[in-house]
């Protein structure tokens, strides 16, 4: 996505497709990224590592992300740190869209 000088709904981005996951990447740099992900209910992500700390914030529905075994509710309006190296997984309650934001640092 190109720079624009306007104000954009982030949840807007990126539509709810049956049984998918649909994303957008926002922002695409050597130093991180900024992707808007959309997923249909009992979508999710599996577990994974990153080398990076990531930062989830939750536009609409609920997502349980388990880390390191521990799951926790996010829902919308509510964010939470990926630690870096740490195993993490996300699968939708409802439908689900997010924001995931990565540094490479």
């Amino acid at each position: 996505m190109k720079n624009t000088a306007k104000a954009l709904n982030l949840a807007g981005l990126v539509k709810y497709q049956k049984s998918a996951v649909v994303s957008k990447t926002i922002i695409d740099k050597q130093v991180g990224t900024v992707t808007v992900f959309a997923f249909g209910q009992g979508q999710g992500l599996s577990e994974h590592t990153a080398p990076f700390n990531a930062l989830v914030q939750v536009l609409d529905g609920e997502v349980e992300i388990t880390i390191s075994g521990k799951p926790l509710r996010v829902k919308q309006g509510e964010f939470i740190i990926l630690p870096a190296n740490k195993p993490h997984a996300l699968h939708g309650i409802t439908a689900f869209k997010m924001l995931l934001t990565m540094i490479r640092a």
